[in-house]
């Protein structure tokens, strides 16, 4: 049977609409967006415009250069998203204090101290029977992340840096460091249950407007992840804890001489022999956030791209076969069918595509990379198959519009008559036409609903340019008249939910 022909999966049950926005990219006064009332808003939006999928990216605690994909956890949430003024509602921080300190990430974390001895003080009991459930059920991470920050915010340095008894995980070292961080690990405990609490408090408001909340789960972790530290038998790791080989991809679209991107790769062995329990937390936890998850670099579960780590460029690696297969099988018998997507895209092989198919996880189809190679560019519409989720780009592209200002005269002459001469002005061409396709999921940047330029870029591959998962949209910038433009479309593609 064709795959064009086959059922959508569990992740992709009717035509919708999303929109692709990380959470940070929103408005309001704090140093970025957060899980507070304009989120909420932001979900209202969605669900006016007839747009039943809110795409975002990992929302894990971020390191210095505040990629998403770069985080010191797999599992806890990032506080610089926890908002403050429901801490406010809850009697937890002043209104003053807040209008005070909401404005930086000092001023932030100064808030949550705050709000954490007042918690101590006065917390109801519900309050208190709600944390003691939180810390039960999130146990299986819990504990090491909230050591391992303590232990990183105490000594400030890289966990491979630390003094050998701490760095190779000594019983005796570890009880006396939760004995003496026992306070500023009781803190982060505390910031975690406020992330997590109003991440529940938008899921629910999402799923009362009829809004799945779509996530991002990068393949690998950071080195400087309590992941690494606690688990060191699942990466390829030297006896000192620095990487062995480290993850990357080969020279692509987005640079000629490839990504090293860093990561420790894994000891696949190591986690097929305890049944992939590291993997199946994981997905649990994605799955406690969102309704539906995108793997990032899913062609790793394949093969994965080995480059030694004293190599300082990601041209001198090598392809290692991965047991995605394996993987996945027991993924399927602990969960069931995972509304999982992959991220395929790149140097894409025939091995990658039957692995993506034997599991039924949808791919990705990006326009912007459709309009080169002629016919056979499997990106054309034509080549879409149902069960796919079609973008104008991602985060990692251009906006539509600062894409199509960069092409060349006769690249645009055959963009437009690909599309047919179409009158509008870019971006509504290639809007229509992700809409218009055949994938089941049609997901939008906001950048592009709302035809913003180049300057609005969220992310430029391969480089650490300051502008970097900065972008911020602000109300002001959004038509009055764009929720209804947007939901005749959604309609009009047989994408309008409900």
């Amino acid at each position: 049977m064709l795959i064009e022909d086959t059922p959508p999966s569990a992740s992709q049950d009717q035509r919708r609409a999303g929109v692709l926005l990380h959470l940070t990219s929103l408005p309001g006064p704090g140093p970025c967006g957060d899980l507070g009332a304009q989120a909420h808003n932001y979900i209202d939006f969605l669900a006016d415009c007839g747009i039943s999928v809110w795409q975002m990216l990992p929302v894990g605690p971020t390191q210095r250069d505040w990629s998403p994909y770069q985080t010191s956890s797999a599992h806890a949430g990032s506080a610089r998203l926890i908002a403050l003024q429901p801490l406010v509602e809850r009697g937890w921080l002043e209104a003053d204090e807040r209008v005070a300190l909401e404005g930086s990430d000092a001023g932030k974390a100064q808030a949550l101290s705050l709000a954490h001895g007042r918690f101590r003080e006065m917390a109801h009991s519900a309050d208190r029977q709600g944390l003691g459930r939180f810390v039960a059920e999130q146990a299986y991470w819990l504990e090491d992340w909230t050591l391992f920050w303590a232990l990183r915010q105490e000594i400030g340095q890289c966990w491979w840096e630390w003094p050998d008894a701490l760095r190779h995980r000594d019983p005796q070292a570890l009880a006396a460091a939760r004995d003496r961080l026992a306070a500023e690990i009781d803190f982060i405990v505390f910031e975690q249950y406020l992330f997590f609490s109003q991440w529940q408090a938008l899921r629910a408001h999402a799923e009362s407007r009829g809004v799945r909340l779509f996530g991002d789960m990068p393949i690998f972790v950071a080195h400087d992840s309590a992941e690494v530290w606690a688990r060191p038998q699942d990466f390829d790791l030297n006896p000192d804890g620095t990487p062995r080989v480290v993850a990357g991809v080969p020279p692509d679209y987005f640079s000629a001489t490839g990504q090293r991107w860093g990561n420790p790769l894994y000891r696949w062995q190591e986690m097929a022999n305890d049944g992939f329990r590291f993997w199946i937390d994981r997905i649990r936890t994605q799955l406690r956030l969102f309704h539906m998850v995108r793997i990032d670099h899913f062609r790793g579960f394949e093969a994965y791209w080995e480059i030694p780590a004293d190599e300082a460029f990601a041209i001198h690696g090598r392809w290692v076969k991965a047991p995605g297969a394996a993987l996945f099988s027991r993924l399927n018998q602990y969960f069931g069918q995972i509304p999982l997507i992959a991220e395929d895209l790149g140097l894409i092989t025939d091995e990658v595509e039957a692995l993506r198919k034997r599991y039924r996880l949808p791919g990705m189809k990006v326009l912007q990379f459709a309009f080169s190679g002629g016919a056979a560019n499997p990106y054309l519409p034509f080549h879409h198959d149902r069960d796919s989720v079609v973008y104008t780009g991602t985060h990692d592209n251009d906006t539509t519009l600062g894409w199509y200002q960069s092409l060349s005269e006769a690249e645009r002459a055959y963009v437009g008559e690909y599309l047919g001469r179409p009158a509008e002005p870019m971006p509504w061409p290639l809007v229509r036409c992700a809409l218009a396709s055949r994938a089941h999921l049609a997901i939008l940047p906001m950048q592009d609903i709302l035809g913003l330029d180049s300057s609005h870029r969220m992310n430029t591959p391969g480089t650490v340019e300051a502008r970097n998962w900065s972008w911020r949209f602000d109300w002001s910038v959004v038509p009055d008249d764009l929720p209804g433009r947007m939901r005749r479309l959604v309609a009009l593609y047989g994408r309008l939910v409900g």
